[in-house]
């Protein structure tokens, strides 16, 4: 990834990265117990994303 982004574009592409992480968690969360650890790791990722944005709001 060699490509440079301005801060507006690197914001796209965090919240996208973040509204993706969590259809992902609802997406494991509805299979049950199989799909539990991978749900907890897209909230986790998504938790991440949404410091990154908004420091200190949870």
């Amino acid at each position: 990834m060699s490509d440079v982004v301005d801060s507006d574009e690197l914001l796209r592409r965090i919240q996208r990265a973040r509204r993706w992480a969590q259809e992902q968690e609802r997406a494991w969360r509805g299979r049950g117990e199989e799909g539990a650890v991978r749900a907890v790791v897209y909230e986790t990722v998504g938790r991440v994303l949404d410091e990154i944005l908004t420091p200190g709001a949870r």
